[in-house]
C-alpha cells in the first residue's frame, strides 16, 4: 500500500536548527528530530555537546516515506543546505559538534552516501574536497525539547532570522516539484 513505508535517515550539517527546518518541507518526510549522534557521551545534554568533548555531532534524524521521497533525494538535499568541505564547522559555527557526517541505517544507504559524494567529486561540484564523514550510526539521542522545532517556534531569534532563510529558499527554489504542499488561503 502506497505511503505506508517508513525509514529514517540520519545526517549532519551543523545547527541542528539550520537543517531541520528544510527537510520538513518536503514530500514524505513524516517527522524530523534534532539530536546528537557520533560520540561517545551517552544521552549527553545540549550544553555537554556544545562543548565539544562528548564526540557528538549536531544531527537531524529524519522519519520518511521511501515511497514518497527517496533516500538520494533526501542526499542531494542534505549537500543543498550545508557546505561539505567546511572541516568541523558551519559558517560561524565552529567545532567538531558542527562536522558534516552522514550516519546510516543499512548498508544500502552507506553505500548510497558513498557513491553520491564521489559522483559531487567526480563531477567537481565543490572546488574543496568534501570532508563529510559517512559512518553506520551507533545511538541516536534526542535532543531536549526546546530544540525541537526551533525555527517554527523562533523564527524571529537572530540567529534562526539571518541563517534558515536562505536554506530554505534553496530548496523551495531546487526542490518546487518534491515540497509538501501548502494550504491555500
Amino acid at each position: 500500500m502506497r505511503g505506508m513505508s517508513t525509514a529514517q535517515a540520519t545526517f549532519g550539517g551543523g545547527c541542528f536548527w539550520c537543517i531541520e527546518a528544510p527537510f520538513k518541507e518536503l514530500a514524505g518526510v513524516r517527522e524530523v528530530t534534532s539530536g546528537y549522534a557520533g560520540g561517545d557521551t551517552a544521552d549527553p545534554s545540549y550544553r555537554a555537546v556544545c562543548s565539544g568533548n562528548t564526540g557528538h555531532a549536531e544531527v537531524v534524524q529524519i522519519e520518511y516515506d521511501p515511497d514518497v521521497v527517496e533516500y538520494v533525494d533526501l542526499l542531494e538535499v542534505l549537500f543543498t543546505v550545508h557546505d561539505p568541505t567546511q572541516l568541523n564547522r558551519q559558517g560561524p559555527d565552529v567545532g567538531t559538534q558542527y562536522r558534516s557526517a552522514i550516519f546510516t541505517h543499512s548498508d544500502d544507504q552507506q553505500e548510497q552516501a558513498e557513491a553520491f559524494i564521489q559522483e559531487l567529486e567526480r563531477e567537481g561540484v565543490y572546488d574543496d574536497d568534501i570532508v563529510t564523514e559517512v559512518e553506520p550510526l551507533a545511538t541516536f539521542y534526542e535532543a531536549e525539547a526546546k530544540h525541537q522545532d526551533f525555527y517554527e517556534r523562533n523564527p524571529t531569534q537572530s540567529y534562526c532570522s539571518f541563517h534558515i532563510p536562505p536554506k530554505l529558499d534553496k530548496v523551495r527554489e531546487k526542490f518546487e516539484d518534491r515540497l509538501k504542499e501548502q494550504p491555500v488561503h
